[in-house]
This record gives C-alpha cells, sequence and structure tokens, in this order.
C-alpha cells in the first residue's frame, strides 16, 4: 500500500518523507541534515555566507554519512557578490543535487544551478516572489508564513499564503513557518500542499549545530515569546525582518519594525567564535562553538516552539512527526 504521507514532493526530491529540514545558516550541518535524512526527511545545508571550503567540508561529511540526496542553502541578498559566485562554482565542482534559495529572487543564480541540472526549490514570502522564482526556472516553491522564525520575508500567515500559491502556482508548494507537528504536516497535506519545511523543529535537537542555551530556550518558551524585530539587521539589507525569542534587546524598543539601517548602528563585539567576532544587532545565532553574551543574540524562534517540549534527535522528532500526521489522516480511500 502506498504510503499515505507520499507526495510529488517525495518523488521530485527523492525523500520518503514530505518534510524539508531548513537550511537554517550555521546550525543546519551536516549532522543534522544526515540524521533528518535518515528518517526520510529531505535535508539542507545551510551555508549563507560561509566560505566555499566550508561548503566542501560539509558536503563530504553528508556524503559519507549518507546517500540521499539534498541541498544547499544560499542567500544571494546576504552574501557579497563575488563570495555567492564561489559558492555556486564550488556547489557546482561538487555536484550537489539540488540549490535551496530564498530572500530576492536571482534568475542568474537559477540559471546556473538549472543550466547544471540541479533542481532548485525557492523560499518566498509573496505571490510576487513566488511568480518570479517559477518563471526563473525552480522546481519548488516553499511558502514562507509571518509564523516563521529567522529571516521573514512577508507578514501574511502561512496557509493563506500557500493557498494564494498553489491556486497560481504549476510548481507544487510546500509551507514553512510554525510547522512543527504532525497535525501541521496532515493540515497542510489535507489542503493539497506537497509538504512542510520545519526550522525551529530541528533546531531544537541533539545533532543541530546550535548552541545548547539556544535550544534550552526553544523548549522552555511558547510562540508568544517570539517578536518581530529588524534590529538584528547587520549583515542583511536595511528593515529585514526576523522572528527570535524576546531578550534584553527586543525589550530596549519602542517598537518591533523600525526600518533600522546595519550602517546606523554601532559594531560591538558581544561574543565569540573561536577567533572571529559576534556583534550585537548582528544575526549571528549562537552556536556551539560560541562564547559570550548569548542572551543578547539573536536566538531566532518560529510559533510553532510551544509544542516543543524537549530536545530530542532529529530523527525521533520527525518520525514522531510523521507517525501522527499518519494517524490523523486515517486509511487512505483508494488505496
Amino acid at each position: 500500500m502506498t504510503d499515505i504521507l507520499r507526495t510529488p514532493l517525495c518523488d521530485l526530491l527523492g525523500c520518503e518523507v514530505p518534510v524539508l529540514l531548513a537550511g537554517m545558516g550555521g546550525v543546519a550541518r551536516w549532522e543534522l541534515a544526515a540524521a533528518v535524512a535518515s528518517a526520510g526527511g529531505y535535508p539542507t545545508l545551510g551555508m549563507v555566507r560561509e566560505d566555499p571550503d566550508l561548503i566542501a567540508q560539509e558536503v563530504t561529511a553528508l556524503r559519507a554519512a549518507t546517500d540521499r540526496d539534498f541541498a544547499v542553502n544560499l542567500i544571494p541578498a546576504a552574501t557579497d557578490a563575488a563570495l555567492l559566485t564561489a559558492q555556486i562554482d564550488r556547489c557546482l565542482e561538487l555536484e550537489v543535487p539540488a540549490f535551496s534559495f530564498f530572500w530576492d529572487v536571482v534568475p542568474e543564480a537559477v540559471r546556473r544551478a538549472k543550466d547544471a541540472g540541479c533542481l532548485v526549490l525557492h523560499q518566498v514570502g509573496t505571490v510576487e516572489a513566488a511568480r518570479k522564482a517559477e518563471a526563473a526556472g525552480a522546481d519548488l516553491l516553499i511558502a514562507q508564513g509571518v509564523e516563521a522564525g529567522g529571516h521573514v520575508h512577508g507578514r501574511t500567515p502561512v496557509f493563506d499564503l500557500a493557498r494564494s500559491l498553489r491556486e497560481a502556482a504549476g510548481i507544487p508548494v510546500a509551507v514553512a513557518g510554525g510547522m512543527s507537528t504532525g497535525e501541521d504536516l496532515a493540515r497542510a497535506l489535507r489542503e493539497g500542499l506537497a509538504g512542510i519545511q520545519c526550522g525551529s523543529a530541528f533546531l531544537a535537537t541533539e545533532e543541530s549545530f546550535a548552541h545548547p542555551y539556544h535550544k534550552q530556550r526553544l523548549v522552555e518558551a511558547t510562540g508568544e515569546d517570539t517578536v518581530l524585530t529588524d534590529v538584528f539587521v547587520l549583515n542583511w539589507p536595511k528593515g529585514a525582518a526576523v522572528r527570535v525569542l524576546e531578550n534584553s534587546v527586543t525589550q530596549g524598543l519602542d517598537g518591533k519594525l523600525l526600518g533600522h539601517d546595519p550602517n546606523d548602528l554601532p559594531r560591538e563585539t558581544i561574543a565569540w567564535d573561536d577567533a572571529t567576532p559576534r556583534l550585537r544587532y548582528s544575526t549571528d545565532s549562537p552556536l556551539r562553538t560560541t562564547s559570550g553574551d548569548l542572551e543578547a543574540m539573536a536566538l531566532f524562534a518560529g510559533q510553532g516552539i510551544g509544542a516543543l517540549e524537549t530536545v530530542m534527535p532529529a530523527a525521533e522528532r520527525l518520525r514522531l512527526m510523521a507517525r501522527d500526521a499518519r494517524s490523523l489522516l486515517g486509511p487512505d480511500p483508494g488505496r
């Protein structure tokens, strides 16, 4: 009998469960990606602004751990043009099977990936961006709702945006933003969507490269403890908003979205990753290797974190999600 969770997304990406690991910069490294793949999900390496040599190391380690396909996430809007070119060059040399892009649609980046025979997954926050991504050659749209943790592109609730894209798009549509349970997966499939993408749910796992402090804060919080702010904007364009756990930095603001310009913010070191300084107001979140004032850093969190009660292995979280979704969807009549 065909698995009720099998959707066209599974056929497109070569996974067993229509759940994607979000390409969380710094956090979604090979260990987490391999764990998600082992449970039948689709892994993405979060490589925004990373050195091409690190990309090669991560890809090599992931391939040593699994023979499953994967994507590499790059973000043109947050990356120097020369570095982006070098990143894409290295990915093509490594023959990565897919690219995951986000924020601005850059047709040239999509074209390079498609010309090399790669799949292109494009996360979008608006209908306009979705149209541009599909026109550029994307194979999958990921509709990101305002509930999402990390960088948030649009301001529309996730399922409202997804319905609009599903009606207009000629390619599969998955959803991202607050997705953390089997109930979320079941709802997406009931609404005719191809699957879901999860960030916070996999950040709070044993294999993620996030700092234990960040993980613990997630499982102790609820969606009401998150805020949408553009104060963590160093490394990104002016006004780029993120959803984070409220902290001493966001509590000092009179408003949440104030059009912060990275050129106007001070450069103050508050933490370190080895010899690399981490600045107040930057988009860097605390990693395993980070030391310093972790509380004042960007603690990315989506509004679905209330369902995360403990830090657990990523494969276990995905298996529980799939189990609950199958239970809610019930027998597939017609099969």
